[in-house]
């Protein structure tokens, strides 16, 4: 006996819908994130948080009192405004600590990105991924008052000078193209050691970002003063947000990035923080 036709149909309805489900349920799953679901866990160190990682200690102006958790300089003011951008609220952050080195090297990483002023080099780019750059640093000379460097005004003068940096940096790198010293410049592992023979009398400068300069003298190294900014010289100082080589995020983190650039919240943070860096003598 047949069924009578409204029966049929609603079965048929239940049946096709049975079908469709399961459909839904073996194909693949829809892993964007949108501003209310929050960011897909794909790719993700952690799922549902956001790794972030810094240097052992972070400095001033990048991160304040050594306390990236409180959004405070400029690094992590970007931090978290990346965060932001990826759909993670303040308390999905989670932040882990990294020498320069390591964070740079082959292998895997125990973060989904790290700040801590990289520069964007084809070289490292073998080794790791960058997002698009927040930030483009120029170089700058710190000398002790009354030193050998105390009233030079041109590169000239900065010839027959031994200056110091850290070693592999934009810096090293900017002294020799952009100053082409007479006497070989004084490498070191960490820009605390530059600082050390700096204050020690073993050399006559030294070279640093230019934020990282402003603070230098005006906070740790007595009697010290910016004897100028150095041209661009070799690869752009652009830093990026790092990332292992061939993540998942890189997209979406350069995207973040960009969006931020934008938008004006870069120049915000920027001029928050590294403002007070400007108007320094240009040497030629």
């Amino acid at each position: 006996m047949s069924r009578p036709r409204s029966v049929r149909l609603a079965a048929l309805g239940l049946l096709a819908a049975l079908v469709l489900a399961g459909c839904a349920a073996t194909g693949p799953s829809d892993t964007s994130g949108t501003a209310t679901d929050g960011p897909a866990d794909a790719g993700y160190l952690t799922p549902g948080k956001l790794t972030i990682a810094t240097g052992e200690p972070a400095y001033f102006p990048y991160v304040i009192d050594d306390d990236p958790t409180s959004g405070e300089g400029f690094e992590a003011a970007v931090a978290y405004a990346v965060a932001d951008k990826l759909g993670f609220a303040k308390d999905d952050v989670e932040w882990v600590r990294t020498s320069f080195e390591s964070a740079v090297a082959p292998g895997p990483k125990s973060f989904d990105f790290n700040l801590q002023q990289y520069t964007i080099t084809d070289e490292r780019k073998q080794a790791v991924d960058f997002s698009s750059p927040y930030y483009q640093a120029s170089q700058a000379v710190v000398a002790i008052t009354g030193g050998a460097a105390d009233g030079v005004t041109d590169i000239a003068g900065l010839k027959d000078l031994t200056l110091g940096a850290l070693a592999g940096s934009t810096s090293a790198t900017t002294i020799d193209e952009a100053v082409a010293p007479n006497v070989a410049p004084q490498l070191y592992n960490t820009n605390e050691d530059a600082v050390a023979a700096l204050k020690a009398g073993q050399i006559d400068a030294i070279v640093l970002d230019l934020p990282t300069a402003y603070y230098a003298t005006g906070v740790y190294i007595e009697n010290s003063f910016i004897v100028g900014e150095l041209p661009i010289a070799g690869v752009p100082d652009e830093w990026g947000l790092l990332l292992p080589k061939d993540s998942p995020l890189t997209a979406d983190v350069t995207a973040a990035v960009d969006a931020l650039r934008e938008d004006g919240t870069l120049a915000e943070i920027t001029d928050t923080w590294l403002g007070s860096g400007q108007g320094v003598t240009k040497l030629q």
